[in-house]
């Protein structure tokens, strides 16, 4: 169709034939381009008068017409009714059912708002449905969109203004909750942060605490072994110094000197290795304490108290002609009547209060001197090697003294007072 309708447009104005008219040359052209062409043309001819030239848009060529001008020439018959039938052929046709081949949506379904043809209205689905013409449904509901403008009354516009507004305020208020709620749990968890790190805090103290006991421990001890290792070497360098000396006189002072510090040091006594524990060890707390603790009791969460404690059993080195330091077995065998000394006196003290807490008082209290007595009369070395007993033995004793208080007259209860204070005097020392 494009290259028929391409065939069918002249070639000076592009468009369809409108009454065509044939050249001498037997081009075909527009009635009305011919006899715009003709006038540009006669404007500037000095053609005889008779004649009027023309020349061919396509081939160039100059005709003559007639003085009758474009009217005078024929018009081309068959090309005008080929051009007619043309345009007859393409102008739009009706659609077509999808349903139904070949079949005109020439009718309108009211129910189902679409266009319908004969067969969809007699067998198909729309088999009853009220049809009427398209345009004539179109002009009926011309005017309905106005009528129903006029339903929409100011009464309603208003009320769903005030609607809106409502709603919005509503919005607001619900906003303005979830803002103070989200405030609220950012100071809440705030709190808590800034609650975990003072424990975290506390707990990281005692740790520096007890890291400085240790170094309070051990740096003199480390000091005093780098001053004996100093000594040696330069009773070593001394030595050397003195095998080399040729004078007799000379080399047999340098000897007796040389003897004398040898001798020393030899008779200076070596420090004992010092074994300190750290309890309570942080994990094990953590795990112990921490998993029954609350949100609500978080500020009241335990803190442990680190200290480092000696244990029993350090073994000093022998040197030649020193002196040896006291092993494990020694200081146990010190330790262990001691330790069972003090349990018994204990535990006797505690019969005589449950027997006769009045008339044991005195009795508690001259017992409690002479315990004392005999604590202080232990060597500072079995002191702190018993710490660690006396501290369990005074857990053990505190929670007896839980369990039996009800029964306990006010006379014993001091008497115990004294007795807790004897063991802290203990501890720390």
């Amino acid at each position: 169709m494009d290259n028929l309708e391409e065939d069918l447009t002249c070639s000076v104005c592009y468009s369809l034939f409108s009454d065509p008219r044939v050249l001498p040359c037997s081009h075909t052209f527009c009635k009305t381009c011919l006899d715009n062409l003709l006038q540009v043309s006669t404007n500037y001819s000095i053609w005889r008068p008779l004649r009027l030239p023309l020349k061919c848009p396509n081939c160039r060529s100059v005709v003559e017409l007639p003085p009758a001008g474009v009217d005078a020439l024929p018009t081309n018959v068959s090309l005008r009714a080929i051009v007619e039938k043309y345009q007859m052929d393409s102008e739009p046709r009706p659609p077509s059912c999808p349903e139904h081949h070949r079949q005109p949506l020439n009718m309108y379904c009211i129910q189902d708002r679409q266009l319908i043809c004969g067969l969809c209205l007699t067998v198909g689905q729309h088999h009853g449905h009220p049809v009427d013409d398209l345009q004539a449904a179109f002009i009926r509901e011309k005017l309905t969109p106005s009528q129903l403008l006029k339903r929409l009354s100011e009464e309603r516009w208003a009320q769903v203004c005030e609607l809106g507004e409502q709603l919005e305020q509503e919005k607001a208020c619900c906003e303005g909750v979830v803002r103070q709620d989200r405030q609220e749990v950012n100071q809440f968890f705030q709190t808590l942060e800034v609650v975990l790190a003072g424990k975290r805090q506390a707990c990281l103290d005692a740790l520096d605490k007890a890291g400085a006991e240790v170094s309070r421990a051990y740096d003199p001890l480390i000091h005093q072994v780098k001053e004996l290792q100093e000594e040696q070497l330069d009773l070593v360098s001394l030595g050397s110094s003195v095998e080399d000396e040729d004078s007799p006189l000379v080399f047999l002072e340098k000897v007796h000197l040389f003897r004398e510090r040898v001798e020393e040091f030899i008779k200076t006594p070596l420090p004992s290795v010092m074994t300190l524990s750290v309890t309570p060890r942080a994990a094990e707390y953590l795990q112990q304490h921490w998993p029954v603790v609350t949100i609500g009791s978080l500020e009241e969460a335990p803190v442990p108290k680190v200290r480092c404690c000696a244990r029993c059993g350090g073994a000093g080195s022998e040197a030649g002609g020193g002196r040896s330091s006291r092993g494990v077995q020694d200081v146990w065998g010190e330790l262990q009547p001691t330790t069972s000394v003090v349990l018994l006196g204990l535990l006797l003290l505690l019969a005589v209060l449950w027997v006769n807490p009045v008339g044991g008082a005195s009795l508690g209290f001259s017992l409690m001197s002479r315990l004392s007595h005999l604590v202080h009369s232990l060597s500072s070395e079995l002191i702190t090697c018993v710490w660690d007993t006396v501290g369990r033995a005074y857990t053990a004793a505190g929670v007896a003294v839980d369990r039996w208080s009800s029964q306990l007259s006010a006379v014993g209860v001091r008497v115990f007072e004294h007795l807790a204070a004897l063991f802290k005097t203990l501890t720390s020392r």
